[in-house]
């Protein structure tokens, strides 16, 4: 009896540990598997996040490279590169960019795309950027069928000799290309000024002012909402029904605008091409958008056009924006700090 219990002790004991044994292989196999499996995904998730992360750095340079107004910098820094050396010149324009620093408070500045768009893409940045909503009379009228009233209700078939900027284009499709650029300006405006959140509006500030294409019609809309306001100046002049603004008075006594025709001919249709606008425009924008433009001019420092309002009468409640520009031609956007 004892031998039997022995044997089935042992029996049991080697069937045990032969079981054991086999386990063991399946958990070492399994750990293997595991670990193996662990260090895959490890570097499967490295190699995804390094993959992520250039393609987020790659779309971010491209963003930036796109973008014709850069992020802010700083202002005695950008100062300092721009203009290095003791010229009579370099050394004006430091202490020029000295005074914004102490006496107006501006600390950075953004940069803006050096073409002939630059002041118009510094105002309507900011606009946009601000969350300015339509000028009042924009909104009593429906700024979408300007084209169609200045081509058919006021008989101005010369604006088929509009030309959009760059692109030299004339003819009877100026008609339906100027609809667009409206429709553009109008959506855009409208979308990105009832957004409340600062940051999610800069944002879209940053894509909207990304697109060239896009861009470049909100100016041409502006560009025509400088003729139809000339339009009208010009006929209530000639009809004599009531007094306009002393700054058309100034544009038409120019030989180069006598009249709406030559002033598109003349300055607008070549605005965005081979010129920018002139300080007379510059009050003409500030008057239709219904905004105080207020301009840092660094080359007139230490003299009374340091400082100038476009236009000079405005009124209080019109929102203010600012511009600086070193030649009157390529303009910036400065950024105030307390």
């Amino acid at each position: 009896g004892r031998h039997e219990v022995w044997s089935w002790k042992t029996a049991s004991k080697e069937s045990l540990c032969l079981m054991w044994q086999k386990v063991k292989v399946q958990l070492m196999l399994s750990m293997s598997f595991l670990t193996a499996l662990f260090w895959y995904c490890r570097r499967l998730y490295s190699f995804l996040a390094q993959l992520l992360k250039r393609w987020s750095n790659y779309l971010q340079r491209q963003l930036i490279r796109n973008l014709s107004v850069l992020p802010e910098v700083d202002l005695l820094g950008y100062s300092a590169r721009e203009w290095k050396g003791e010229t009579k010149q370099a050394k004006q324009m430091r202490e020029a960019y000295e005074e914004l620093f102490r006496s107006c408070h501006i600390k950075y500045l953004r940069q803006v795309r050096r073409d002939n768009y630059s002041v118009v893409r510094a105002v309507l940045f900011q606009i946009f950027s601000q969350g300015i909503p339509f000028p009042l009379w924009m909104k009593e009228r429906d700024i979408l069928k300007l084209p169609e009233k200045l081509l058919y209700s006021q008989g101005c078939n010369w604006i088929q000799q509009y030309s959009f900027g760059p692109e030299r284009y004339t003819g009877p499709n100026a008609f339906g290309k100027l609809r667009k650029c409206m429709e553009a300006l109008k959506t855009n405006w409208a979308e990105i000024s009832a957004t409340r959140d600062y940051e999610e509006r800069g944002s879209m500030c940053n894509t909207l002012f990304s697109d060239e294409s896009k861009e470049y019609k909100l100016y041409e809309a502006i560009k025509f909402i400088m003729l139809y306001e000339v339009v009208e100046a010009y006929e209530q002049i000639k009809s004599r029904d009531e007094p306009v603004h002393n700054l058309f008075s100034l544009l038409f006594a120019r030989d180069s605008s006598s009249d709406p025709l030559s002033f598109m001919m003349n300055h607008l249709n070549s605005i965005g091409d081979s010129i920018c606008l002139d300080q007379v425009d510059l009050f003409l924008l500030g008057y239709l958008l219904e905004v105080k433009i207020r301009v840092y001019r660094l080359h007139r420092f230490n003299t009374e056009e340091f400082q100038v309002n476009y236009p000079d009468e405005y009124r209080r409640e019109w929102n203010e924006i600012c511009l600086l520009t070193e030649d009157d031609h390529y303009y910036h956007i400065p950024l105030f700090r307390t």
